[in-house]
């Protein structure tokens, strides 16, 4: 980062997001790739974790730095508050300066402050229905972010948001692939044996994911590594 970290914001933001899309095309891998980038690129940052809230009410740890990040983000889980069950849901981005004295989540903010948290900044990265995404950022210190790490923290996540959308609809474009070479093969394998038509197959493979309740995906993957159909 330059001096100023302001200046040429867009340009610097523009080469982290080109280098997590091009260097990391898998969603873990993109994960661990934004919270280390982001320690770098935000001033006052420590430590990054981040995590999903799913249904509004479970937060899940998904990337982490260190220790900190994780616990403290699962502490929000084990005690049903704190910023990602709460303020970040109806702002970008939610700041706290002083850990311990804050006031929204009290339980949250004397367990936080306990396990190494001085200061934090929590940023969207998506909402999706009742589930969402946020990027928390840690410093041991109290009042260690300002205006200028909030300024440069919403464009990282901002860069960050589009990485991580891009990695997902890779992994989503190669698991759909290979779910369907595994239906192919499945569907070859009974018409090989049986002598059936290609529909006939597939619907044998249908009704079996139907009685057994299991994703045709997985009916045809244990076909094609066992040679054998599910029981039902």
């Amino acid at each position: 980062m330059p001096a100023d970290p302001t200046e040429h914001l867009g340009e610097v933001m523009s080469r982290v997001a080109r280098q997590l899309q091009e260097e990391h095309g898998d969603v873990e891998g993109t994960l661990q790739a934004i919270t280390a980038s982001a320690v770098a690129a935000v001033p006052g940052a420590v430590e990054c974790g981040i995590s999903y809230v799913i249904g509004r009410r479970k937060v899940e740890p998904r990337a982490w730095t260190s220790e900190l990040p994780k616990a403290v983000d699962g502490l929000q889980d084990e005690i049903g508050e704190g910023p990602c069950l709460d303020a970040i849901w109806e702002e970008q981005v939610v700041r706290v300066d002083d850990v311990r004295t804050e006031q929204r989540w009290p339980r949250f903010a004397v367990r936080a402050a306990d396990l190494g948290a001085g200061s934090l900044m929590c940023f969207q990265l998506f909402v999706e229905g009742d589930n969402l995404g946020a990027m928390n950022l840690y410093a041991t210190e109290v009042g260690a972010f300002n205006e200028v790490s909030q300024e440069v923290g919403l464009m990282y996540a901002a860069h960050a948001a589009i990485a991580l959308a891009g990695a997902e609809h890779e992994q989503n474009l190669h698991s759909g692939m290979r779910n369907r070479d595994l239906i192919g093969q499945a569907k070859g394998i009974l018409m090989e044996r049986h002598k059936l038509t290609a529909d006939q197959a597939f619907g044998v493979l249908a009704r079996t994911s139907s009685l057994t309740n299991r994703k045709l995906n997985n009916i045809a993957d244990e076909l094609t590594s066992t040679g054998q159909l599910p029981d039902h």
